[in-house]
């Protein structure tokens, strides 16, 4: 999955990356809310974390700017302040979630999973495709039952792929969402990932359609 972090706190910035970063998610960070409204408008992103009190343009007013420039990725408002009022123009603007500070990150892992989960059209937190299962919340593979062993690279490709199971999912889009948009910059080729997965999944489970990107087959046998 692919985040926008909008925090203009540069501790709580980092904090959070990291931990998004230690959990497979690729991290796109803007310190101001100019620069995230910009991303947000001309990048694509499976979720955004915004703060509301942002320097340059407010959080809610970047908001409100993606939701006219048709973009509908859920969004996870934080906020520094207990107003009911502020919670409520942010819902307004669009957001989906919120989360006041201070808070556990783990808490807001767990809600941006969630918020992803339901944007893709999954209500359960576990998704089963053939003998792969995938359990969104707390980010586990398992195959025939047993937790697969996967680097941070695999899961980010497995994810995408599982996400959006029996659909192709083309190569570019793949790549951005793995190398968090600069898929020049890794030694290591999105065929080379793909083959290791193949190994430890089955080589049937992903299809290659041909000049058009990858398919994880769900009825594929082993």
């Amino acid at each position: 999955m692919k985040i926008l972090l909008v925090e203009d706190d540069r501790l709580l910035s980092q904090q959070i990356a990291l931990a998004l970063r230690a959990e497979n998610f690729a991290v796109d960070v803007a310190m101001n809310g100019e620069d995230g409204q910009h991303l947000g408008e001309t990048e694509a992103y499976d979720a955004a974390i915004l703060d509301l009190g942002l320097p340059k343009v407010p959080g809610p007013a970047v908001l409100r700017a993606w939701r006219q420039a048709g973009r509908h990725l859920p969004v996870l408002i934080l906020t520094a302040r207990d107003a009911w009022s502020d919670k409520v123009e942010g819902f307004k603007a669009g957001a989906d979630d919120y989360l006041t500070k201070p808070f556990r990150i783990e808490e807001l892992i767990m809600r941006l999973r969630a918020l992803v989960r339901r944007s893709a059209g999954h209500a359960a937190p576990r998704i089963v495709c053939g003998a792969l299962a995938f359990d969104a919340q707390t980010g586990v593979f398992e195959r025939d039952g047993l937790p697969l062993k996967l680097t941070a690279l695999e899961w980010r490709v497995l994810e995408c792929l599982i996400l959006q199971r029996n659909v192709v999912v083309a190569r570019l889009a793949l790549a951005d969402k793995v190398y968090e948009g600069d898929a020049g910059s890794d030694s290591n080729s999105l065929e080379v990932i793909v083959a290791r997965l193949r190994r430890k999944i089955g080589h049937e489970a992903i299809e290659t359609v041909r000049g058009r990107g990858y398919r994880l087959v769900c009825d594929a046998p082993g």
